[in-house]
């Protein structure tokens, strides 16, 4: 199941750019996996580590972040994953910096809540250094893994909650859910949930 999730990625990837949405978010590794038994993880710290090697050494691969300049970002608490699997994660994101056009992120050891926290914490350091009182949201923004609001979560499975996926970016999002599982998930369905999207009428809490 694990492997056919991620070959999907690649798919999954490729539609999003052919269709030119600028940036993406993956949750491919929450915080709460982490728990999972000992076997279990190190099989998909092992598949993880296939994945971004392929992005990362696979010409085919890599020509398709290079032709549509695609920066990758992993993003999470990364210090908790192996240090081969950080090191092929700092080597993608070294060799992909340069490009502006799109932005791919990868969410791994990652949960929702501790962003936020993790956020002001760090605007707290800020505070006590500058002295600075007035709080806005743009301040706790500027420290988020991923500072932009999300237009449009896919949730597949049937599962209709968020699952500490970057919550705070996900305030006004609208929420497409399938009950396709993952794997299952095909190019049809994709711009079906596009087509969904389009005819929202979106009001931001208005």
């Amino acid at each position: 199941g694990h492997r056919a999730g991620a070959e999907k990625l690649n798919e999954f990837l490729n539609w999003c750019l052919e269709v030119g949405i600028p940036q993406v978010s993956i949750y491919t590794l929450s915080t709460e996996n982490l728990n999972r038994p000992k076997e279990e993880l190190k099989h998909l710290f092992k598949l993880l580590e296939e994945y971004v090697d392929g992005l990362l050494n696979d010409k085919k691969k890599f020509a398709l972040l290079e032709k549509y300049e695609v920066r990758v970002r992993f993003v999470g608490e990364l210090n908790r994953l192996p240090k081969k699997l950080i090191k092929l994660m700092g080597k993608l994101m070294e060799k992909t910096a340069k490009y502006q056009k799109r932005v791919l992120n990868f969410l791994v050891a990652y949960g929702g809540k501790y962003e936020i926290v993790n956020a002001i914490k760090k605007l707290a350091e800020e505070v006590i250094k500058h002295g600075k009182i007035e709080i806005t949201e743009k301040d706790i923004e500027k420290h988020l893994y991923v500072p932009q609001p999300l237009d449009l979560v896919i949730r597949t499975g049937g599962y209709q909650r968020l699952s500490n996926f970057l919550l705070w970016q996900a305030s006004y999002a609208e929420i497409y859910v399938t009950k396709t599982l993952w794997p299952d998930f095909s190019k049809k369905e994709f711009m079906k949930a596009l087509r969904w999207y389009s005819q929202q009428k979106r009001n931001f809490g208005r």
